[in-house]
């Protein structure tokens, strides 16, 4: 348990929504953002939420471009608009995660390239529908570049999950990463003083979680690898914003992508 930055002897749960400095019941001044440490609760900054927040959320489209992109190319290379992950043409063959091509032929590109390759219209629509609306949330808090690298660890640690459960299976989608986002979203609002039970982000998680158990050929491993990569980079991103330290958090998101290459080239070699 983190002790409060001021008072060193009591323990607390809460941390200053600006700095993210841990605080106590004393020194905690209520904001429409969360609690704010006294130094932060007496700057004459305006305060940030998510309307007036002005960056723009770029790479939540280039990334939504990317998957587009990759869809069209898949079907004009033959896989048509229906491909599934039993085989889908060139590029869904080549691309998709596949262990043992991953183990003997090294074809490692595939950790990536699976994550942007999608089986018809309905699977890459409501992909690419709830990367723009997480996107759109969480793209402003964290700033482009933190969000990037929560973004590919997500990946990485859902392809991770995926091998481990099926790796003799053709798997294909970017559900990892955005089960990631949905993961740092929570840990963002909660760290915020946001209930994501009541902004909605939590029944999304839950429900997402139980259609992967009840639809068939859903890959389960993927979503539940994703969603504890997307939390431990966003818990890794906090730490680091702690100590005001961009780069700290950069190599933790970083070590956390690389535990899940370590992990699926093993899974891909089982």
């Amino acid at each position: 348990m983190a002790t409060c930055y001021r008072h060193t002897s009591r323990e607390t749960g809460v941390s200053c929504s600006n700095c993210g400095r841990p605080i106590c019941p004393d020194c905690m001044t209520p904001t429409p953002v969360g609690m704010r440490c006294p130094e932060c609760a007496r700057q004459r900054t305006p305060v940030k939420t998510l309307g007036s927040l002005h960056a723009e959320p770029t790479f939540t489209y280039a990334l939504i471009g990317l998957n587009v992109a990759a869809f069209i190319f898949s079907a004009v290379a033959g896989g048509g608009l229906n491909a599934t992950r039993a085989g889908g043409g060139t590029v869904i063959d080549h691309g998709a995660l596949f262990g043992p091509a991953i183990a003997d032929q090294h074809e490692y590109w595939r950790l990536i390239t699976s994550g942007f390759l999608h089986a018809g219209f309905l699977h890459i629509g409501l992909n690419m529908y709830l990367l723009y609306v997480l996107g759109q949330m969480l793209e402003p808090m964290l700033g482009h570049v933190r969000f990037v690298a929560v973004y590919f660890a997500a990946l990485l640690c859902g392809a991770f999950g995926a091998l481990l459960l099926e790796p003799t299976s053709l798997t294909i989608g970017a559900s990892g990463a955005i089960f990631g986002l949905m993961g740092a979203t929570v840990v963002e609002q909660h760290g915020r003083g946001i209930d994501p039970m009541q902004s909605g982000i939590g029944p999304l998680i839950l429900l997402n979680l139980a259609l992967s158990f009840v639809i068939s050929n859903i890959s389960i491993g993927g979503h539940v690898g994703g969603l504890i990569g997307g939390v431990a980079a966003a818990y890794a991103l906090r730490l680091a914003a702690q100590r005001r330290s961009l780069t700290l958090g950069l190599v933790g998101c970083a070590v956390i992508g690389a535990v899940g290459v370590a992990g699926a080239l093993a899974a891909a070699g089982s």
